[in-house]
């Protein structure tokens, strides 16, 4: 990790991609800590592809590990969730106040 809240891979093609980092959390339960990040592509559906993997803080590092159990998944789905209803409330807030 670089700090800027992005960071660099390789594929297996050896082709670089960018990538932007939305956010960090460790689990007590399971002992690991996951990043959750993004290359801002989008699918076809018109979303954003949102990436998540076992990270190792305090290293240099950039390796990830993918994420194993179905518990770790929806761990992350419900942070995921829980963020797009607050980004949701802001918005309808902001746009509810400058109607005003």
């Amino acid at each position: 990790m670089d700090g800027k809240n992005q960071f660099k891979l390789k594929d297996e093609y050896g082709k670089e991609t960018v990538y932007d980092v939305l956010f960090t959390f460790d689990n007590e339960e399971t002992n690991k800590s996951y990043i959750v990040y993004t290359d801002n592509s989008v699918d076809d559906a018109g979303n954003v592809q949102v990436y998540a993997s076992v990270y190792y803080p305090g290293t240099d590092s950039t390796k990830l590990d993918p994420i194993e159990t179905d518990k770790e998944w929806q761990v992350i789905e419900k942070i995921l969730e829980t963020i797009q209803e607050e980004v949701k409330s802001q918005i309808d807030n902001n746009t509810e106040s400058s109607a005003e």
